[in-house]
This record gives C-alpha cells, sequence and structure tokens, in this order.
C-alpha cells in the first residue's frame, strides 16, 4: 500500500491515534472516493483497519467503532476489516480495496 499524501478533507489525526490505540488498530487505511475526484460534501469515508493479532472484537463492538469515527469526523463511515476482507469470496472487491488502500500515518 502506497502512503496518503494529501486527502480533498482534513482529518482529526490526534483523535484518530486516540481511536487506534483504543481499538488495538496496528494500521488504518483510506480507500474508495476520497481518493477519487468525485468526493464531495455528502461523501462516505472508507477506512480499512489491520488489527492487532490480540484484538477479538464482535460485530457490536464493530459497529461501536464506526459510530465513533462517525461522531469523531462527522461523515458517515465504512469500516471494512482487513482480515475480513482477506476472507472475502469477492476476489474483485478484495483486489481493488487492497490496491487502492493509502494508509494513515495517526501515531499520537
Amino acid at each position: 500500500m502506497r502512503s496518503v499524501v494529501d486527502l480533498p478533507i482534513s482529518l482529526d489525526r490526534a483523535g484518530l491515534a486516540a481511536w487506534c490505540r483504543q481499538w488495538q488498530v496496528r494500521e488504518l487505511a483510506v480507500f474508495g472516493s476520497v481518493l477519487r475526484p468525485d468526493f464531495g460534501p455528502a461523501s462516505d469515508l472508507d477506512f480499512l483497519v489491520t488489527f492487532s493479532p490480540t484484538a477479538a472484537w464482535s460485530l457490536i463492538d464493530h459497529e461501536r467503532m464506526r459510530q465513533e469515527l462517525v461522531d469523531l469526523l462527522g461523515r458517515d463511515v465504512d469500516l471494512v476489516s482487513r482480515e475480513g476482507l482477506e476472507r472475502s469470496a469477492n476476489w474483485i472487491r478484495r483486489q481493488m480495496i487492497l490496491e487502492s488502500a493509502r494508509p494513515l500515518d495517526v501515531q499520537g
């Protein structure tokens, strides 16, 4: 994955760093419309999240994570787990996301 150089919006990097620590996130990446010219005020943010090997979150936890990002960033959020994506039978979606995802530098 190549690193994000410039995004069309500003993100609360300190807030994202705290969120990553809280949820044991090893890497947080963006993909989708935020990386394309069609990104606009109504666009959501798509995140690919790689968790620590010791993290074991439930479906309810994943929804809580997503809602915390919505509250932090003020936009709708799609949250995709890298582990789940890599197990997906939809190889086209998997390939498109993995090839386009750009990691965020959210070290706090």
